[in-house]
């Protein structure tokens, strides 16, 4: 069985590696450097280092991933749809009961509040507060700030081209991935 497995997964290997060429690889890998660079823990490191203190970036009294929960209610509310804990459970790629911990904390903090749904009353709407929304301005231009500093240098023209075929990508990822609020996060009305 172990062996039928092995056999299974070298093929898929080997298949998936005789497909790829440089510039696959070479994404590839810079995905994965962007995912550990942009993730809560480096960018509340760097606020720290910035700031001398992890609460003098923008604060989520919920903790960090309150910032996740808000990302997902305002990508729902910026492409028209309603959000809810299994929305917030989809997006995040996260199970039913911990999205809906991750929600109360959020509420509990007074950053998103619930609505009763009017055409289904067995759900809640989610709905970012007034405090909510600030600090999603806040992490908003704390990200775009980092951004901007590594695209410093950069001529205007490849800055553009660089934005054109990352929101083009991201769509396309979407595409192949099924990734909920793949609308939302392709939109060039949304930078990153």
């Amino acid at each position: 069985m172990l062996e039928d497995i092995y056999l299974s997964l070298r093929i898929q290997s080997t298949f998936v590696e005789g497909n790829t060429d440089r510039q696959t690889e070479a994404v590839e890998r810079a995905m994965v450097a962007i995912r550990r660079s942009q993730s809560r823990r480096m960018l509340a490191r760097l606020a720290a280092r910035r700031h001398g203190s992890p609460a003098a970036g923008p604060e989520a009294p919920a903790g960090g991933a309150a910032y996740d929960v808000l990302d997902v209610i305002e990508a729902d509310e910026e492409a028209g749809r309603p959000a809810t804990v299994t929305s917030v459970a989809a997006t995040l790629n996260i199970d039913q009961p911990r999205a809906s911990k991750l929600v109360a904390a959020a509420v509990a903090a007074g950053l998103v509040r619930r609505e009763a749904d009017q055409t289904d009353g067995r759900r809640a709407l989610l709905v970012r507060t007034p405090p909510g929304r600030r600090v999603s301005a806040q992490v908003h231009a704390f990200r775009r700030q980092v951004i901007a500093e590594a695209l410093d240098g950069w001529p205007p023209g490849d800055r553009a081209e660089f934005a054109r075929l990352l929101t083009r990508f991201v769509a396309s990822l979407h595409g192949v991935t099924d990734q909920p609020g793949s609308q939302a996060a392709a939109s060039p009305h949304r930078p990153a």
